[in-house]
């Protein structure tokens, strides 16, 4: 059966010294609240180009929680390009990540960023 969860998440994002690669990486803090409550963190590596709006990175957290009613935990892999100030995301739950009232878990998960502040819509699916 297909679920939607809803609801707003604050992220702290903190820069990681690399002197092996000529790209970012950052760790990943974030609070979710609302139809997921929860907690995650997360690495993220991105690059910028010369050309000003055009980036890329990719990402992975972990995220453990309450959703709906159900409490574990799941991964999620994100993929991420700007081209030219065109964005791209796709944000997909990893397969067999999810544990405990989460196992079996699948889906993805849209960010949305409005006036500063960051939301979420969760589309996934559960056994049973």
């Amino acid at each position: 059966m297909q679920h939607q969860a809803k609801g707003t998440f604050d992220v702290k994002m903190v820069p990681q010294a690399d002197d092996t690669a000529d790209v970012g990486r950052m760790t990943l803090d974030k609070t979710f609240h609302g139809d997921l409550e929860a907690s995650s963190i997360g690495q993220m590596i991105a690059v910028r180009t010369p050309t000003e709006g055009s980036a890329g990175y990719v990402a992975m957290e972990r995220v453990t929680g309450t959703l709906g009613g159900k409490k574990g935990s799941f991964a999620l892999q994100h993929f991420g390009t700007m081209n030219r100030g065109k964005q791209h995301l796709r944000i997909e739950i990893v397969p067999d990540s999810g544990t405990d009232g989460l196992a079996g878990i699948s889906g993805t998960l849209d960010i949305i960023i409005e006036k500063g502040a960051h939301s979420y819509v969760l589309d996934y699916t559960l056994p049973g």
